[in-house]
């Protein structure tokens, strides 16, 4: 084989090894006895183990060299960028580094798990802890060697090129708009007529019933794909075997279907990727900021619409047997569009939900500058939400331990959470622009729960493109321009308060 099919060859067992993993991971949160999770981690670690093994060979180097001479079409070229551009990164990791950070994260998932069962944030300090300080120690050794922040570093394992740079502007321009933009809607909506609640209880199995017909609707194939529960929403597996699950609530329907519909949006994209390419660095997502905004693409801006609450709302009537003025399409609408600051990020509007992200952001650069021990956490951020928003958690449950990405040793994701809401509102704007131009209308499509116009639009500018390029890249050429943070708070004005409606 020449040089760069040797390498290809390599990363394919190194995917391969790396998709195994994701459903043990997937079997941890699902189905996993509890008394299974030491062995599990010592698997996991093997696993990661082998992974890097297979990356970061002792002639990596040179068949990387030596491929560079090779004539390949652009596809391969931009292929072997990636391939180079990981290897850079993972071969000045020691191997026990990486057996190590597996083994703890596995540790720290498990012990969330027990902790929040017992709402009590000491029963997994100590491995969060331990966690994190191998988290720090693998980016201070990448920090050495480019000569770059340490932050930035974790922050482009999720997002490549990503900085703080780029994101502190961003963020601190949301930051001014919120508390101004937030007291107009709430007086908009203080308004308007009172939401009547929807009185459960609303039966699992009907929940997961309609949840299951509304992701066929959205375009998800079940035949390659599975629903499930755990306790905290994800969408793992891989393109052919995609692993989503969410969490009911027997008194609110309405918070299991929204993150169904957020985690089918990651679930076509992982469906959608480029097939030749499945086990090769640009066959895979271009990053976490493209992968959010697809999930919030369908959760938020296509399923939240005018158009879609039209058929939804008519589908959950006829699930739940709906009747009275609870259940009219009116009190349904206010209800999922309803603005008002909460405790739980995956439950927040979209109005609010930066200010959790924000949040978190400013809690994981204070942890890794120093200034924030991991004991001093929990307090941190429930000062830090009511500083934000004006609600304050009454215990790490509702708190500090509400998300599993820092057990799970995910520190440097949240940032692609905000990232992605607004190049999610970028990327549909443009869409039904493009649709509109073409003869097809979105929203009526929309209205009768047809999701092909949309996907098909997707499949072509974002998932069929792997990464070809970057999320800028795939905004640049999809919308004639990189990320432009206006274009989410003018949808916002449009949605909220009526504004260039």
């Amino acid at each position: 084989m020449s040089a760069y099919e040797t390498l290809k060859s390599r990363w394919h067992k190194a995917a391969r090894t790396d998709e195994v993993a994701g459903l043990l991971h997937w079997d941890q949160a699902v189905l996993m006895p509890k008394g299974a999770a030491e062995a599990r981690g010592d698997q996991l670690a093997t696993l990661a183990l082998i992974s890097h093994e297979t990356r970061t060979h002792e002639d990596t180097a040179d068949l990387i060299q030596s491929a560079q001479d090779e004539d390949l079409e652009a596809w391969d070229r931009r292929n072997l960028d990636l391939i180079e551009r990981g290897w850079k990164k993972q071969r000045v990791i020691p191997e026990q580094l990486v057996a190590d950070l597996s083994s703890a994260a596995m540790a720290a998932e498990t012990a969330w798990g027990r902790a929040r069962d017992a709402d009590d944030f000491t029963l997994v300090k100590d491995e969060l802890k331990r966690s994190f300080e191998l988290v720090k120690q693998r980016a201070l050794i990448l920090a050495d060697v480019f000569g770059e922040d340490p932050y930035d570093l974790l922050m482009d394992d999720f997002e490549p090129g990503l900085t703080q740079a780029e994101v502190d502007p961003i963020f601190a321009d949301y930051a001014a708009f919120l508390p101004g933009f937030l007291a107009s809607v709430q007086e908009k909506q203080s308004a308007e007529p009172e939401i009547i609640p929807l009185k459960g209880p609303f039966d699992l199995e009907l929940q997961e019933a309609l949840g299951r017909e509304l992701v066929s609707a959205l375009g998800f194939d079940f035949d390659r794909g599975r629903l499930d529960v755990s306790r905290h929403p994800f969408c793992g597996g891989y393109p052919g075997d995609v692993r989503m699950t969410t969490r009911y609530d027997a008194q609110d329907f309405t918070k299991a279907l929204m993150g169904v519909l957020h985690e089918t949006g990651h679930g076509l994209y992982e469906s959608g990727l480029p097939p030749k390419f499945t086990t090769q660095p640009v066959g895979q997502a271009a990053g976490l900021a493209a992968h959010e905004s697809q999930s919030l693409l369908m959760e938020m801006q296509a399923c939240r619409s005018d158009a879609f609450l039209l058929y939804l709302a008519e589908k959950a009537r006829a699930h739940f047997g709906g009747t009275g003025s609870a259940w009219s399409t009116d009190n349904l609408m206010r209800l999922y569009r309803r603005v008002e600051p909460g405790l739980i990020r995956v439950d927040a509007d979209e109005v609010t939900y930066p200010a959790h992200v924000i949040l978190r952001y400013e809690l994981e650069k204070a942890l890794f500058s120093g200034e924030l021990d991991i004991e001093d956490l929990p307090t941190a951020f429930a000062d830090g939400l009511e500083a934000k928003l004006g609600v304050r958690p009454k215990s790490a449950f509702e708190g500090v331990m509400q998300d599993i990405h820092w057990y799970s040793g995910g520190f440097g994701y949240f940032p692609t959470y905000t990232l992605g809401a607004m190049t999610a509102a970028q990327f549909f704007a443009a869409a039904k622009a493009d649709l509109a131009t073409e003869g097809a209308d979105l929203d009526a499509d929309l209205a009768k729960g047809d999701f092909s116009s949309l996907l098909a639009w997707l499949r072509e500018h974002v998932h069929g493109q792997g990464s070809l390029t970057t999320t800028q890249g795939l905004l640049t050429a999809a919308t004639g321009k990189a990320l432009d943070p206006s274009i989410f708070k003018d949808h916002l004005r449009r949605r909220y308060l009526g504004e260039g409606a």
